[in-house]
């Protein structure tokens, strides 16, 4: 029993965080709001039963869905701090997302053509592109939304997902791009030869960014590329390749400071917010007020004024964080991430078949640079870009595809650490 109830033991820490976490929620004013023990205890045991479902059935790497839980239970606690409304809803969404965690590891590991699958994962991607571009609707400027029934959600989240995958299929198999043609009849032959493998390819992947910057979703656009360009740099040794990529994005980014106010806006805030601190630099200095304001260990949970930032509830939600907890607090979230990074590219290292090193890779390298693109931004190291911080931020998009990621990546933890997929390529 003692040892059941160890510290040492994750789970145990991670129960022990949430009951003080929303005990001081509940404590911090009159009258004391039942509601927030409610939503304690609903997400800490549903935590709890899905790592000890995990555990049982022997499903791969523990620590994974356990940091990720953290992260969630942290997310659940701000917003309904901020909102309680949205607080309940996202909630919801966190449950939604646990059962799609599910899903997608028992879906994945069924599948056995997923390598051979490039023109279904792209030909998914583009119809969702252009279906945003048809009948979406804008928020804050981009147009990535999609509405059905009273219910909106963002397509570029699942895209993200479909991205890597066909990245992957490709590096597996670059024959796949002339298959692929052939299987729909169109009667255009792609030259077998390595260079137009590779021009195909790269028009592939910059269709990608180019819808997203029509939809004038920066934050996103900037992620794919930073996912594509690593991994090029990590399994292609063509040197011209990885030049031509990089001008590209130099042309692409002084073409965007020079062409596109609202992103010339952005450099220009990032560089000096100070010469309009209450219109167009007023996101990123409060963003900066309330990191100070919150010292090193927090003005205490409930009692900043984070309501002061727009948006604090998705691209600025570490802020309030940095506010009610501290810088210190700050740097334990950054932790975190650090450690899910840490163990995605352990499980990818381990990992010997190609497509399924840079399905691993690919999605850590998601967490990863999101994680970096929004915190950067909101602390004013880069220029801000709308993107949520995954599995903290308010949004049933963000949570969802980030859980169906984390599944995947669970399945990959499971196969390659039982030996599996040796015995698989066998």
């Amino acid at each position: 029993m003692l040892k059941f109830l160890s510290l040492k033991r994750p789970v145990n820490m991670l129960v022990l965080a949430n009951i003080v976490a929303f005990g001081l929620l509940y404590y911090y004013k009159k009258p004391y709001d039942k509601m927030v023990l409610i939503e304690g205890l609903v997400v800490t045991g549903l935590i709890c039963l899905s790592y000890f479902f995990i555990a049982k059935k022997n499903m791969g790497d523990e620590y994974l869905f356990l940091v990720v839980s953290m992260l969630a239970s942290l997310g659940v606690l701000m917003i309904y701090r901020l909102d309680q409304e949205l607080g309940l809803k996202q909630i919801l969404w966190l449950v939604v997302g646990i059962a799609l965690f599910f899903v997608s590891y028992y879906i994945y590991g069924k599948i056995k053509t997923r390598d051979k699958l490039m023109f279904y994962y792209y030909s998914a991607s583009m119809l969702l592109f252009v279906i945003t571009l048809l009948i979406g609707s804008s928020i804050n400027g981009s147009r990535n939304w999609i509405y059905i029934g009273g219910y909106s959600f963002q397509p570029s989240e699942i895209i993200k997902i479909l991205f890597i995958l066909t990245i992957a299929c490709y590096f597996k198999s670059s024959e796949q791009l002339v298959v692929s043609f052939r299987d729909i009849n169109i009667k255009y032959k792609i030259d077998k030869g390595k260079l137009l493998s590779k021009i195909a390819f790269f028009i592939m992947v910059y269709s990608f960014i180019g819808f997203l910057v029509l939809q004038k979703e920066w934050g996103t656009a900037l992620l794919l590329f930073l996912i594509y360009f690593m991994i090029l740099y990590t399994f292609d040794d063509d040197i011209k390749l990885l030049l031509l990529n990089g001008g590209a994005a130099a042309v692409g980014a002084a073409g965007g400071y020079f062409f596109v106010h609202h992103i010339k806006i952005r450099v220009d805030m990032w560089l000096n917010p100070w010469v309009d601190a209450a219109g167009k630099g007023y996101q990123i200095t409060q963003s900066m007020f309330a990191i100070g304001a919150g010292g090193f260990f927090g003005r205490g949970i409930g009692l900043g004024n984070p309501h002061l930032i727009p948006e604090v509830k998705t691209d600025f939600i570490f802020s309030a964080i940095c506010e009610e907890m501290g810088i210190f607090g700050g740097i334990a979230v950054i932790l975190l991430y650090f450690l899910l990074v840490y163990r995605g590219f352990k499980i990818a290292l381990y990992i010997k078949d190609l497509f399924k090193k840079l399905v691993a890779m690919g999605i850590t390298l998601m967490f990863g640079f999101q994680t970096f693109i929004i915190i950067g931004g909101v602390i004013k190291f880069i220029p801000l870009t709308g993107i949520t911080l995954p599995f903290i931020s308010y949004g049933g998009s963000s949570l969802t595809s980030g859980f169906i990621a984390l599944g995947i990546l669970q399945a990959l933890s499971k196969e390659s650490y039982s030996g599996e997929e040796d015995i698989e390529n066998e």
